[in-house]
């Protein structure tokens, strides 16, 4: 059973989607092991009805270091679901190949430091842009810099705002997430 650790900050609606999954048997093999959020939020809520071992963290320059105490050392993946803290370089290169992040964006479009949320979706809008979208890649020390393993893509229509585009990105993000979880885990389809 490979074991999935997911970090949060808001609501969890990716976070649901992956135990929903899970429950469902679309992601087989695995189970979340443990949620840990930067701030309180209706996602810890998500876990604890789900049955999730859960802990919240305070924001801080010891962050890294407190959450690196938690992660359980048979933890075969770390999932960034929302979560809008920075990891240390150091947290980054010790798990350099088991963390993933979901962008609202195609990467290399629309990422790095202050994308995120409807941030992002208004850069897309106000650059022009015909497409958007939500990428999942590695996690490094540069921010929405690893390598990409899966990307979906919406139309942007003229009359978009970043709330109706933020709509259709997300729903792209709960079509590829488990998708890449299962890839990046190898578990046979």
């Amino acid at each position: 059973m490979k074991k999935i650790v997911v970090l949060i900050s808001g609501s969890g609606t990716n976070l649901q989607r992956i135990i929903d999954c899970i429950q469902n048997g679309e992601i087989t093999d695995a189970q979340i092991s443990l949620v840990v959020a930067d701030r309180e939020c209706y996602g810890l809520q998500r876990a604890k009805d789900a049955g999730i071992p859960n802990r919240m963290i305070k924001r801080g320059s010891s962050f890294s270091e407190n959450l690196e105490k938690l992660i359980p050392e048979n933890t075969d993946l770390i999932v960034l679901a929302g979560f809008l803290s920075i990891l240390s370089d150091r947290f980054c290169e010790k798990y350099q190949g088991k963390i993933i992040n979901i962008h609202p964006a195609l990467l290399p479009k629309f990422g790095g430091f202050g994308m995120w949320g409807m941030n992002v979706h208004q850069a897309v809008l106000e650059a022009g842009e015909k497409e958007s979208g939500a990428t999942v890649h590695y996690v490094t020390s540069g921010i929405d810099e690893g390598e990409i393993i899966l990307q979906g893509k919406v139309h942007v229509d003229e009359n978009d705002t970043a709330e109706t585009l933020a709509a259709r990105v997300h729903q792209v993000e709960y079509e590829i997430f488990p998708k890449a979880i299962i890839k990046v885990l190898g578990i046979p389809l």
